[in-house]
């Protein structure tokens, strides 16, 4: 039996734990040991979340150790963290939870410290994240040898806005860390039952003439809005969540970072005639760092005048090179105040701009207005009327409102919008509110401690085989379900397709319904629901087509649903399902749009190709299969995701029907490749991918017919961007068979190695955006010694500026070419004649193209040198436009980088 019910706030900034007994009569902070100096430990109440990455030899023998360790500690956590990494910013990893949220990199690669040179080594945001739990668990067990962490009622927080993703990564973190029983609660839910458990002696008192709290919750990477309502049950408040908002990357950080980028400004002030000289990252981070505290200081209540910044030399020179300047108390409150709480209308929207704070590689969120998107997301709860929500009490939490300056400005705002005062609840010490929270979350599970509802606002159908077509649902879920409450529909049986694509489309109605009960979706105006693709193995199955099975649902604490097919048989084997509800609401799916109404003859026509034995073809009659798929779907120019996506998936079904002949296998090839580009972008294209590589072994089966062989690298090319680095660095060794092997290996060629001609090496290669940067180099170095003798190839200048593109089209952040590398090959392209070799400069603007992120990024002068050179070459404008601020690529130019269309409705974002 666990002994303690403990909370760990896994924050961005700092990491707090805190604990209670059931019974006790306050929840304690459990203060955790780090190395706070070489060779000393103390117990602090905040562990820094932070890892130094220390260099070989840069601390004695014995200094790195922690009590619970036999030897010195491979990486530093906490207090000692931040005051070295203050001093060198290179060794430094932070942000470490905003990273784990980061979609567009690759969470468990090695990539942090971001941006560090290559001698340092890296983590991954999830083994960062796993580490500062480790270090937790063993200050925990080293306290209570008796109750280890692990045996504990143990609930952890997460951002409310968290996607299913970055839970699914928190877990696994936890897991990693010898943590694998806990409970998830949102941070302002937590911070809300702090609260709560503080007042529980007095609630009816503290929340009378409260109908609707609303909890902002700013921290240093991410912020959090919550809508609780409050009502009254038997003279005492009941509460429940009933709408939380979109993941915003936008805090702490973000106002550090303006003012790093003010204090840049006067450390290193431009010339005339030159573009500013900026710092390097880790100059920038060690920058951000300075200015935090002089923020802090700045924005207290008895603030200086002026607070001096100082941004210390690097190397030998670590004091003397250093540089101090000042900023003063009324310009950082005016631009954190006014830039971050502007005073807004209520009817004002968030503003996307074409340029965000991207720094570091973090995509943070491009407008800075906390309070444009408070606006918004009251917008999105309105009431029946119309009206948007408007909360009558506020809780603030997060570092960030700290400053009474930035704390008064939200409220100002709120209670101009509501037109009336609003009630404050106190917050006697955010930095461990939420930590706190989640120990009184873990209470009241038990019944020991007032809880916030989250039950289910709707009722939740499943709508049986047909799909759209389909007007009858089974009720799953009805409304007012609990969390962590299976349900079991024991009288309904379904028979489950196992072993192939499925689809299950989901619906729900404002309206009461009963478990199991079938109703008619249509008459009770039921809202369709974005539907959830999978593919279930067969498992224990035996690889049978269909199994009966029992639906068990549940909604999960963090509000989303989950629906387990339970076998009839045997009801130890489950089919796991999880449905995201949150802005599920407010659209159906656009991209279910009904097939067209030829699509069966589309089919047939595939099948009597591929398929049907016993039948002969004129080769002339497989040759106009694309004509005549063309006459019953349309030009496939237009033919959509859906439609292509299932013609893919016919294809693949008559898959072996391409060895039938030369013929048979250059269409098939084309088709399949052109159906399923880009390789990703919708529902199940990760099982294609997965299910079209197991023909990659084989090869081309008319391996003397070249057209096939054209057609094998062109499917390859046009599939990779859902490819994992694994199946790209396998492509890469035939790229490099085929461009650089001798007379006497080719005559030695595997004969699973078609021939692939340069022109499409050149394309797949350039269509290899997830193989380490380093084989970009090479690649790279490769096609400008080809260049420097031939400078008009100009398909050897576009794979050029794709080999070196700052923004991947499908690839991660981490994995382009150094910008050593790059900054190499546009000087190099700067040497041609742009107005005769037009796709010189295109490669030009597309290497040196800017994202934002100083790690990624050219030298500023050498990109302003690209523009005027691309003006001088009368190119379009919007080429010079993306070498010299953040701008989206219109379609014409996606294109042109991507060397290939894109399905109707899909757009690639970097």
């Amino acid at each position: 039996m666990a002994r303690y019910v403990v909370g760990i706030d896994l924050g961005t900034t700092n990491t707090v734990v805190a604990y209670a007994a059931p019974g006790d009569a306050s929840v304690r902070v459990f203060e955790v040991e780090q190395l706070v100096a070489p060779g000393e430990v103390r117990a602090e109440a905040l562990l820094p979340s932070l890892r130094y990455q220390p260099a070989p030899g840069e601390f004695a023998p014995g200094a790195l150790r922690l009590p619970w360790s036999a030897g010195d500690e491979p990486a530093i956590v906490g207090a000692l963290a931040r005051r070295l990494g203050a001093q060198v910013p290179g060794r430094l990893v932070s942000s470490a939870k905003s990273w784990l949220s980061h979609a567009a990199v690759d969470r468990s690669a090695p990539i942090l410290p971001w941006g560090a040179p290559d001698d340092v080594e890296k983590v991954s945001p999830l083994a960062a994240s796993a580490g500062y739990l480790a270090h937790v668990r063993h200050a925990w067990n080293a306290r209570f040898p008796a109750h280890p962490l692990e045996k504990q009622d143990l609930v952890l927080t997460i951002p409310a806005s968290f996607d299913e993703g970055a839970r699914a990564l928190t877990v696994e973190a936890a897991r990693m860390a010898g943590l694998p029983r806990l409970h998830l609660v949102e941070e302002p839910q937590a911070a809300l039952h702090d609260w709560l458990y503080r007042h529980r002696a007095s609630l009816a008192a503290g929340l009378a003439g409260s109908r609707l709290i609303l909890v902002a919750d700013v921290g240093g990477g991410t912020t959090d809005f919550s809508l609780i309502s409050v009502r009254l049950e038997n003279g005492e408040p009941a509460l429940e969540r009933i709408g939380v908002g979109q993941h915003l990357m936008l805090g702490g950080d973000n106002m550090d970072l303006v003012l790093a980028h003010l204090a840049e400004s006067r450390l290193q002030p431009a010339q005339a005639g030159q573009a500013p000289q900026k710092l390097s990252a880790s100059r920038l981070s060690q920058l951000m760092e300075r200015c935090r505290a002089a923020k802090e200081q700045l924005l207290a209540a008895d603030a200086p005048e002026r607070a001096p910044v100082t941004l210390l030399g690097g190397g030998s020179r670590l004091v003397g090179a250093s540089r101090t300047v000042e900023l003063g108390r009324d310009e950082v409150r005016t631009m954190l105040v006014d830039g971050f709480l502007p005073a807004v209308g209520l009817a004002e929207k968030s503003k996307p701009r074409r340029a965000g704070l991207v720094e570091f590689g973090l995509p943070y969120a491009s407008d800075p207005a906390i309070t444009r998107h408070l606006a918004s997301f009251l917008q999105q709860h309105a009431d029946d009327s119309g009206a948007p929500a408007m909360p009558d009490t506020l809780l603030l939490n997060g570092g960030v409102f700290r400053a009474s300056a930035l704390s008064e400005r939200l409220r100002q705002v709120l209670e101009g919008w509501r037109g009336a005062p609003l009630r404050l609840l106190e917050n006697d010490d955010p930095d461990v509110a939420v930590a706190r929270g989640a120990v009184a979350y873990g209470l009241s599970r038990s019944g020991a401690a007032p809880r916030i509802a989250g039950g289910a606002a709707r009722s939740y159908f499943l709508a049986l085989e047909g799909g759209d077509a389909a007007d009858t649902g089974v009720c799953i879920l009805p409304r007012g379900s609990q969390p962590g409450q299976e349900l079991l529909l024991e009288d309904r049986a379904f028979a489950l397709r196992v072993g192939q694509p499925v689809r299950f489309h989901l619906a729900s109605s404002t309206g009461a319904g009963n478990a199991g009960q079938l109703v008619d979706l249509a008459d009770i105006g039921a809202l369709r629901l974005p539907p959830l693709a999978a593919v279930l193995p067969a498992g224990e199955a035996g690889g049978k087509g269909e199994i009966e099975v029992r639906l068990a649902s549940m909604l999960t604490e963090v509000g989303t649903l989950q629906v387990a097919c339970v076998a009839a048989k045997n009801p130890a084997q489950r089919w796991q399902l999880e449905f995201q509800l949150r802005g599920a609401e407010a659209a159906a799916d656009s991209a279910e749009a009904r097939l067209p109404v030829r699509f069966p003859q589309a089919v047939e026509a595939i099948e009597r190709v591929f398929l049907l034995r016993g039948q002969k073809l004129a080769p002339k009659d497989v040759r106009q299969l694309r004509l005549q798929l063309e006459k019953l779907l349309g030009s496939r120019e237009r033919w959509d995701l859906p439609l292509l996506r299932k013609l893919f998936d016919t294809l693949w079904k008559a898959a072996r029907g391409r060895r039938r002949s030369a013929d048979h296998e250059r269409l098939w090839l084309n088709l399949a490749g052109y159906c399923l580009r880009p390789g990703t972008g919708y529902p199940l294209d990760d099982w294609r991918i997965e299910q079209l590589w197991t023909i990659f072994p084989d090869g081309v089966q008319h391996r003397g017919d070249s057209q096939a062989c054209a057609e094998w690298w062109t499917l390859w090319r046009r599939a990779a961007g859902g490819l994992p680095a694994e199946a790209q660095l396998r492509l890469l060794e035939d790229f490099a068979f085929n461009v650089q092997a001798d007379e006497k290996e080719r005559r030695q060629r595997p004969q699973n190695l078609p021939p692939g001609g340069l022109d499409d090496m050149l394309r797949l290669a350039a269509s290899l955006e997830r193989i380490p940067g380093s084989y970009k180099v090479e690649i790279g170095d490769w096609m400008l010694e080809q260049l420097q003798a031939l400078p008009d190839q100009r398909l050897m200048l576009w794979a050029l500026g794709r080999v070196g593109a700052r923004m991947p089209l499908q690839g991660s952040a981490h994995e382009v070419a150094p910008a050593e590398a790059a900054e190499r090959w546009v000087a190099w392209l700067l040497t041609l004649d742009w107005r005769r070799i037009e796709p010189a400069a295109f490669a030009a603007a597309n290497i040196a193209r800017m994202t934002g992120d100083r790690s990624r990024d050219l030298d500023p002068a050498l990109r302003q040198q690209v523009a005027a050179r691309l003006r001088e070459a009368r190119a379009a404008p919007a080429w010079s436009a993306m070498v010299l601020e953040l701008v989206q690529l219109d379609e014409a130019d996606e294109q042109r980088v991507l060397g290939d269309s894109l399905p109707p409705g899909l757009k690639l974002l970097p």
